[in-house]
């Protein structure tokens, strides 16, 4: 098995400006240590360290990428959108939507995290990777087509979804996103469209604060086509597999698609400051066999994983390397050094049940 490994240094190089926590600094608003939003390159920088380390890389097959070209951005994004982006970016940076600021570089490195996707996404589709990583930044699921938000400026999914479309190489696509935030804009792109299935598990009412209703199923000829799963928070490892097995799973099944992409946000995870969830690097691992079984039973194992949120430094590369060591079959693995604290901190067996509940009500309202 070949896995794809795509990355590139620039990325990291992506600033949200002069941000403490979510809050321009100024004021009564101190500069923190470390300065930043908590979208910052040092989760993504230290997860390619780790990999380096334990000698997993060597198991995988490191690729860069092309940036996304105007013909890949424009069948996502309108061009006046796309030309307020890369004009604000040459004046030196801003804000062109809600909590997603960019620097001068901003347009440019968007474009390669967009790339980064795109490229993965061909790879795993023409067949020279059995699967793929993308380890993109800026993130794109919050990103609507006019509208940057949540540290997000463009719709990374999306425009590798809408350039394999446009090249032949896919009809239908399904993506899962993990990351706990709702994935409002991939959701917002595809809304009508029956042709790709966008599935949200997420945190209920985290961010954006008014969208992943399990209500919301897509509309016209798409409807149907979208499923979104809001957990309650405090959620842990055995609900996420919950879900997944009794909600997520079974949707992609009924859909049958080409390919299998993941919006892989490692926020869920006990330590990140931005949820209120309990997942364990377990809990990647195991939904990371799960969606790899399943993309072998419908879609020959092609399955995509572009990287989203996930704002621990300590533990995102930890979720991550488990994530890769399972999709590459490699024996190198980083125990998790927080494993036997998690366990203490999973849910007592009343919140499972009353979570076990939750996930039927949604379960009994579909019809698969």
């Amino acid at each position: 098995m070949t896995t794809g490994f795509f990355f590139d240094e620039r990325c990291f190089w992506h600033s949200g400006g002069n941000y403490a926590f979510m809050l321009p600094v100024g004021g009564l608003v101190q500069p923190t240590a470390t300065g930043g939003l908590p979208e910052n390159p040092e989760t993504k920088r230290r997860l390619v360290n780790m990999l380096q380390v334990t000698g997993l890389m060597a198991d995988l097959a490191p690729h860069g990428a092309q940036a996304a070209q105007e013909r890949d951005l424009r069948r996502v994004h309108p061009a006046d959108f796309l030309t307020r982006f890369r004009e604000t970016a040459q004046s030196g940076g801003g804000e062109l939507g809600l909590r997603a600021p960019f620097g001068p570089d901003g347009f440019e490195i968007a474009a390669l995290s967009a790339g980064l996707v795109r490229d993965a996404l061909f790879a795993t589709l023409d067949g020279t990777c059995q699967n793929a990583y993308a380890l993109s930044r800026p993130p794109g699921h919050h990103c609507l087509p006019d509208w940057q938000n949540g540290f997000c400026l463009l719709a990374n999914i999306a425009i590798a979804i809408q350039s394999a479309r446009a090249a032949g190489k896919a009809e239908r696509v399904a993506v899962l996103d993990w990351d706990v935030h709702h994935g409002n804009g991939t959701e917002a792109i595809f809304y009508n469209d029956p042709h790709v299935l966008t599935v949200s598990i997420h945190q209920e009412h985290n961010y954006p604060l008014d969208k992943g209703e399990f209500a919301d199923r897509g509309d016209g000829a798409g409807h149907g086509a979208n499923l979104n799963i809001p957990l309650p928070p405090g959620t842990g490892h055995t609900g996420y597999l919950q879900a997944l097995d009794r909600l997520a799973l079974p949707a992609i099944r009924a859909f049958n698609p080409d390919v299998l992409i993941i919006a892989c946000g490692f926020d869920a995870a006990a330590f990140d400051p931005l949820s209120r969830m309990l997942a364990s690097v377990d809990t990647f691992r195991q939904m990371t066999r799960q969606v790899l079984d399943i993309a072998g039973d419908i879609c020959d194992g092609k399955l995509v994983m572009a990287h989203e949120g996930g704002y621990s430094e300590v533990y995102v590369p930890f979720c991550g390397h488990a994530v890769l060591q399972e999709m590459s079959g490699s024996p190198i693995d980083a125990p998790d050094p927080f494993a036997d604290a998690l366990i203490q901190r999973q849910p007592s067996k009343r919140f499972d049940q009353f979570v076990d509940g939750w996930i039927a009500d949604m379960a009994a309202a579909l019809p698969y």
